[in-house]
């Protein structure tokens, strides 16, 4: 079963990483507004954000894979009509509004059923090897998805390229429909609690491990700021360091630096995984301060490798970290709170960089984002509990062992 859940992870994050880029360019052949592509691209992140709370309880409530299963359908679907209505020369933006919305729900339950999928599947002592291929993979589809869509789309059209994406969907739920896992264990409960008991139970298991809550809000600063770099950061390189291939170097930098770091993670000796966590979200202070100082390109690229080999690091030390220390049971509840800080203070950072920019200018924009995501993701080490008091403080009735610092 781990050869199948690698495989459908792995197919699952290419298609995922498919969508954007063909959306994109389906939009622009209808229209050249860039405001009726924000509203396409945004229809995804609203029900995925309002939903991601729901998903969590089914997470806990479901075997994980069935989730995951239809969550994988649904996309596969959605996909399937955007495909026919492009191919057919349909070309209607609130149908691809409306489908995006779709995919944003479905992933809003898939996403939090996957850690408990790996938890169920995976024996322990595998779970940082596991999550280190689902990085890779993850990382690798982000680089080749991109191209895979834009060629396509160059030789056949949009159509064929949200086809692709919903034969590589189905190929996906087609491997996972092999998997099983036991039935969720609900811990000492006998009855199947109310949605709001069980979204305060996950809350309270989140408030029993503070280490939690002070490293996800670290993380949701470091997205806001990657938000500003992502947006900030062409607009330099084009002006400043020699147009868009300049950008283009810089990116290539970080991703090499992402999939060496995911890499390296297992093979390193890393005696504090949550210290080691922390401090490789703070590296992205590094591309900031090359932004705010103006640096060359080859200090900026250079910044950017090092910030995304410590974000490689972190990916699979934290999802098996989670994985540990977490009761399996309140496991979707908790990676939903994860996720929702992420997903939502990512595109906020997007947002608000121009116009911040525009009153406070690049470099004090930079430099404060810089040690803005620096201090928060340090300081989150000074709540990193010793092993008897994470144990006194868990809840549950299965609390797991003891976390280490």
């Amino acid at each position: 079963m781990t050869k199948r859940l690698l495989i459908g992870r792995c197919l699952s994050a290419l298609a995922t990483a498919l969508i954007p880029t063909t959306l994109t360019l389906a939009v622009l052949r209808i229209t050249d507004d860039g405001g009726a592509l924000g509203i396409v691209l945004a229809s995804e992140m609203v029900p995925l954000l309002l939903l991601l709370p729901v998903g969590g309880v089914l997470a806990d409530r479901i075997r994980p894979e069935l989730v995951a299963l239809l969550s994988d359908l649904v996309r596969c679907l959605a996909q399937a009509l955007i495909a026919l209505e492009l191919l057919l020369g349909v070309h209607r933006l609130l149908d691809l509004a409306l489908l995006s919305a779709v995919s944003g729900a479905a992933i809003s339950f898939g996403s939090p059923a996957v850690p408990r999928m790996v938890v169920a599947v995976v024996r322990p002592e595998e779970r940082l090897r596991m999550n280190t291929r689902i990085g890779v993979a993850t990382s690798l589809s982000a680089v080749a998805a991109p191209a895979l869509a834009g060629t396509v789309t160059v030789a056949a059209g949009p159509g064929w390229a949200a086809a692709l994406t919903a034969a590589v969907f189905g190929c996906s739920a087609l491997t996972l429909s092999g998997i099983r896992t036991r039935a969720p264990d609900r811990g000492e409960q006998e009855d199947a609690p109310s949605f709001g008991r069980d979204v305060a139970e996950g809350w309270r298991e989140i408030r029993a491990r503070p280490w939690f809550l002070a490293c996800v809000l670290g993380h949701g600063v470091w997205h806001l700021v990657a938000g500003l770099f992502l947006t900030l950061g062409p607009v330099m390189a084009v002006r400043e360091l020699g147009g868009e291939a300049s950008w283009a170097l810089i990116v290539q930098s970080g991703t090499v630096g992402m999939v060496l770091g995911v890499f390296a993670a297992p093979r390193l000796p890393i005696g504090r995984p949550l210290a080691v966590v922390q401090a490789g979200a703070a590296c992205y202070l590094f591309p900031m301060v090359t932004l705010a100082a103006g640096a060359p390109l080859w200090v900026m690229a250079s910044a950017y490798f090092v910030a995304m080999f410590a974000l490689g690091l972190l990916s699979p030390l934290w999802e098996t970290v989670v994985a540990d220390e977490v009761p399996e049971y309140a496991l979707g509840r908790v990676r939903s709170f994860d996720h929702l800080i992420s997903y939502a203070a990512r595109p906020f950072g997007l947002a608000v960089a121009a116009p911040l920019a525009a009153v406070a200018g690049v470099t004090a924009l930079a430099l404060t984002g810089g040690v803005l995501v620096c201090a928060a993701n340090l300081a989150a080490i000074l709540l990193l509990k010793k092993p008897a008091e994470a144990a006194e403080a868990s809840p549950g009735p299965d609390p797991g062992r003891p976390i280490t610092s």
